[in-house]
């Protein structure tokens, strides 16, 4: 009996460091979740300026509704086309891949939607690519989840 719960408590003691051990962000993973979660409040904000600025200039956005450039995206933004009050992040994930970074955000969004206030599930994909030493958004894509 004193055996067995030694081995059960060995085995939870290396799951729980092997667990606390995978969720550690590396520096640049640590940075990557920082500015993504910068942007969503810039979006909330609308701020422009600063996402101009983070958004590379070949940028590509996928919504629900269509997919565009960051001119446009921008520029929605600004005029309150869509406006992302608030994004709750759930779950996080970076795969740095070289310069390129793959983010996956689990949210719920709550956004006005044209003259509606909508709140959806989403998973969305972020990738970013490290030029001279700074992280540009390349690609921001929203997918719909059916379950919250």
């Amino acid at each position: 009996m004193k055996q067995s719960l030694l081995v059960l408590c060995l085995l939870s003691f290396f799951s729980l460091a092997a667990t606390a051990q995978a969720k550690m962000p590396t520096a640049a993973e640590a940075e990557l979740i920082a500015l993504s979660a910068r942007k969503w409040q810039w979006m909330a904000d609308k701020n422009t300026d600063s996402l101009a600025v983070l958004f590379h200039e070949k940028s590509m956005f996928v919504h629900m509704g269509g997919s565009w450039g960051k001119t446009q995206e921008v520029s929605i933004i600004q005029s309150g086309g869509i406006h992302y009050k608030k994004a709750d992040v759930h779950e996080v994930s970076v795969n740095i891949i070289h310069n390129t970074a793959i983010l996956l955000n689990r949210i719920t969004l709550l956004a006005v939607v044209g003259p509606n206030e909508v709140t959806n599930p989403f998973m969305v994909t972020e990738v970013y690519i490290k030029e001279a030493g700074s992280w540009k958004l390349g690609s921001l894509s929203f997918t719909k989840l059916l379950t919250p």
